[in-house]
């Protein structure tokens, strides 16, 4: 069996090939007598700012004299132990036949990750996007970044990839197993860096993003599966309760097995589905602003004096308020920009991104409010959608009609007043004078005036020196569930009908994203029989 060495700790300034020796003290074992291991886990230790280390996890193949090396093991500073890596498995595949290939709706990391894992088993996907290819729509959003007209199909929303594409590329994801180990495994072959496989907090940034999007696309299609752009789900075909197909603005593509990865912000397919009678529930989402720091002054709070960011990057925090309704930080961008979340026209929200350099000179984090149920004022499933949308409309209708920023100093949000002259900041399409507590529900401003002031406290007063307030700060996650079976994974109204996803409620980042579309691909295979072996 492997064994799992924890707590291993080096310096800043110690060269990481000098890992392998720390292992073999660790072990009792020279370094020539080492048998092969790899990195499973690493982490900065930041808690005492004048004596920071790397910590990491590694896992060693069996050796050959375990018992004396777990018994020496005792003695150490490191934790020791038998591990055995759970596996990833495929489950068998199914017998039952397939009529078509099954369709995949949405090409964001739910549904590119079941569409590959699908197309890997045989059974020739259809994946429908409904808008451009990545290389397309980068071209589209920064036209659209340099004051060009909104495009409601090809935005910082829409298109290959889905929103994850231009969200800072944080792979972070609250489980663990072999499910999250092989999606980061997919997305390392892909393009992506090895180190996302152990970081702690894994990162690519939206510069490297497409280029992974594009290599997952292209291995979909070299297994046989197909990539339709430009082809937006409009209906769906329901006969007595079983999917027979969909219409979409390319025409009637004919489907028994549909598996529905929309992303937060298709609201027309919402309302559509809500007609057709396809069961959902409201479900409690977050709500709140976005606010903007220098990223050295994050910098020297997370680091200290020393100037540590030239060897460990841009900074950045995790931080919680708790009140009556908690305000907790939210897609924090260390040495990032503010981006107009816009996938629909007339409405203005923000969102947060960073390159994988980080390095510009703002710093940008969400801080959120969970909106509860009860809190929508309205007993209909998309009531929710309405309160997002409300506000976006106040934001748009501020904004003069041109997309432009809302901005606020922290200090005059907290007393009440408006900011008189535009500060600096990383919003590209211009801003414009607001007052804040304007552009969010009764409770997420109440929550802000009653967060803010600990969050600075926290920071001795450094929280919100030259920090601004932008928003509102709406699309954190959808309020709405798509309900499905447990163990199925099929809608409970819909027979071939697979929610998943962010837009079915079942996700929060890009990770778990693609973790339930990779679960609900499993579920797929393992009840049909892939295309390629049916006769």
């Amino acid at each position: 069996m492997s064994i799992r060495v924890s707590n291993l700790r080096l310096g800043l300034d110690e060269p990481e090939q000098a890992l392998g020796a720390h292992i073999a003290h660790a072990l009792g074992l020279s370094r020539d007598d080492l048998p092969p291991w790899r990195l499973l886990r690493k982490s900065l230790d930041a808690r005492v700012k004048d004596d920071l280390c790397f910590v990491y996890t590694v896992l060693v193949a069996e050796c050959a004299d375990e018992p004396r090396v777990l018994a020496h093991a005792r003695s150490g500073a490191c934790r020791i132990e038998r591990y055995e890596e759970p596996a990833f498995v495929m489950p068998p595949t199914g017998s039952r036949p397939l009529t078509q290939p099954p369709v995949v709706v949405g090409s964001g990391p739910a549904g590119l990750v079941a569409g590959y894992f699908l197309a890997e088993r045989g059974y020739k996907p259809i994946v429908i996007e409904r808008g451009k290819r990545v290389r397309e729509r980068i071209h589209d959003v920064h036209g659209f970044d340099a004051g060009g007209p909104f495009d409601p199909e090809s935005n910082y929303l829409f298109g290959e990839g889905g929103a994850g594409t231009f969200s800072d590329g944080k792979l972070t994801c609250r489980g663990s197993g072999p499910e999250v180990r092989r999606v980061l495994e997919l997305f390392a072959e892909c393009k992506g860096k090895p180190s996302i496989l152990y970081d702690y907090r894994p990162h690519l940034g939206s510069n490297r993003l497409p280029a992974v999007v594009k290599a997952i696309r292209r291995r979909i299609e070299a297994l046989g599966g197909e990539i339709r752009f430009s082809c937006r789900m409009e209906d769906i075909d329901i006969a007595d309760g079983r999917m027979r197909g969909l219409a979409t603005s390319s025409g009637y593509v004919p489907a028994s097995v549909v598996l529905l990865a929309i992303g937060h912000s298709a609201r027309d397919t919402l309302a559509m589905l809500h007609r057709r009678g396809v069961p959902m529930i409201r479900k409690a989402f977050q709500f709140g602003i976005r606010i903007e720091q220098p990223q050295d002054t994050v910098n020297r709070v997370q680091y200290g004096p020393t100037r540590l960011e030239e060897k460990l990057g841009a900074a950045d925090y995790t931080l919680v308020a708790r009140g009556p309704h908690d305000l907790f930080s939210f897609c924090m961008c260390a040495g990032g920009n503010v981006i107009p979340s816009v996938s629909e026209a007339g409405f203005f929200c923000t969102n947060g991104m960073s390159l994988s350099k980080r390095d510009s000179p703002f710093a940008n984090s969400g801080l959120v409010v969970t909106i509860p149920e009860k809190a929508f004022g309205d007993s209909d499933v998309l009531a929710g959608v309405r309160l997002q949308q409300e506000y976006e409309r106040r934001a748009y209708e501020l904004g003069r009609g041109e997309y432009r920023c809302p901005i606020q100093s922290a200090h005059d949000f907290l007393q009440g007043r408006r900011t008189t002259t535009l500060p600096p900041s990383s919003y590209p399409r211009g801003l414009v004078q607001a007052d804040l507590a304007d552009l969010v529900p009764p409770l997420v401003r109440k929550s802000l005036l009653h967060g803010l002031p600990i969050l600075d406290r926290r920071w001795r007063g450094r929280f919100l020196a030259n920090a601004t307030l932008v928003g509102p700060e709406s699309r954190g996650s959808c309020p709405v569930r798509l309900v499905r079976d447990s163990a199925s994974r099929e809608s409970t109204g819909v027979i071939g009908l697979y929610p998943v996803g962010e837009g079915a409620g079942f996700a929060g980042g890009i990770v778990s994203a693609a973790v339930d579309g990779l679960r609900s691909a499993m579920a797929v295979s393992a009840r049909f029989a892939p295309l390629q072996e049916r006769r």
